[in-house]
């Protein structure tokens, strides 16, 4: 009889690795002047500074990239996909007024290929640097026979800390309080289902057709990465006093703001006080899609949301200006019904 063993049964140790070899500097890169000891722990070990804090407060948010992961198999491009693993959590945490300290990744493969891998850390590694995070550890697990060859899964979690003085919540929310939206970078990690039922099963596009209103293809546009805002947005929270933040993801406006809103309070969006960007024009059109049900699944042009007294917009507006980032004044919170109502531009049209 044939001997087994975990590579006949589809496990391959030494490539995971070699996989791991392929990682180190960029993981490394990442790390804090907390951050003990290397890769290769049970464990990842952070020293929290808790002499900077009067009552510091941990927040943790964990999530994954969905089905927009079909489109980095289709186009066998996986060095942006771990930007959206690390945004979707880091940004989650951001709206609490947490700033995030590490991060960890799960990775599932159904055949380890370092290469594929490495590409796809890496981008996890650039992102948590970018946002000012270690990554501190993850897991690559090899699924044989439960993941297809070439495809994966890839999921997060990230740990931040926030004064708790500091910390935002709905309770200073104010009715008159102004809603000032920060771009996306395009479509971000939500609504994909919907994306590649309208994209590749309707108009059956391969994903390499260069469109000209975008000024790329389809899959360049739809594979850009969820923009991260910790570096935007931890000068504001530190510097202003910010009610309220919001991450427009699934749900889009309807589902998302009113979470950072007190019960009895609602808020009024013109759409009209920002440009959407092309690609949301397109999914429109393509799919026939209904107004409402485009603001309900996507950011449509704004990923991150402050809340504000009108006084305190006017410097936030001013700081951002002189920093050279775009901000729109998009709407104000109400009193009454705990909901959204999005007005102008293609409502009003």
């Amino acid at each position: 009889m044939e001997k087994m063993t975990y590579r006949s049964a589809g496990v391959d140790i030494d490539a995971g690795n070699k996989s791991v070899s392929m990682i180190k500097d960029a993981v490394r890169a990442t790390y804090r002047p907390e951050v003990l000891g290397d890769l290769g722990g049970f464990g990842g070990l952070f020293a929290l500074d808790t002499k900077s804090y009067k009552e510091p407060v941990l927040v943790s948010g964990t999530d994954g990239v969905g089905t927009k992961l079909r489109l980095a198999f289709l186009l066998n491009k996986h060095d942006t996909i771990g930007q959206d693993a690390v945004a979707m959590c880091v940004n989650d945490i951001l709206v609490q007024g947490a700033e995030p300290l590490f991060f960890l990744d799960y990775l599932a493969v159904g055949k380890l290929e370092p290469t594929q891998v490495a590409e796809v850390v890496t981008g996890v590694a650039r992102a948590c640097k970018e946002s000012g995070c270690a990554l501190i550890g993850g897991e690559t697990a090899e699924m044989a026979g439960f993941y297809p060859i070439g495809e994966y899964d890839i999921a997060g979690f990230s740990v931040g800390v926030a004064e708790r003085s500091k910390l935002i919540t709905s309770a200073r929310v104010n009715a008159g309080d102004i809603l000032l939206g920060l771009p996306s970078s395009g479509v971000h990690s939500n609504g994909y289902s919907l994306v590649r039922k309208i994209v590749f099963e309707h108009k059956e596009f391969k994903g390499d057709e260069y469109m000209e209103m975008l000024g790329k293809t389809i899959g360049e546009e739809l594979l850009t990465p969820t923009r991260l805002y910790p570096r935007v947005c931890l000068p504001l929270i530190r510097e202003f006093d910010i009610h309220g933040m919001v991450h427009i993801t699934g749900g889009g406006f309807y589902e998302n703001i009113p979470r950072a809103l007190p019960e009895h309070m609602g808020a009024e969006v013109n759409d009209a006080a920002w440009e959407m960007p092309p690609i949301f024009q397109l999914l429109q059109e393509w799919g026939n899609v209904d107004w409402p049900e485009m603001y309900r699944t996507f950011n449509m042009g704004i990923g991150m949301i402050l809340i504000l007294s009108p006084e305190e917009a006017e410097h936030v507006e001013a700081h951002l200006h002189a920093q050279g980032e775009a901000v729109y004044r998009i709407g104000h919170v109400t009193e009454g019904a705990h909901e959204v109502v999005i007005k102008g531009g293609v409502f009003d049209a």
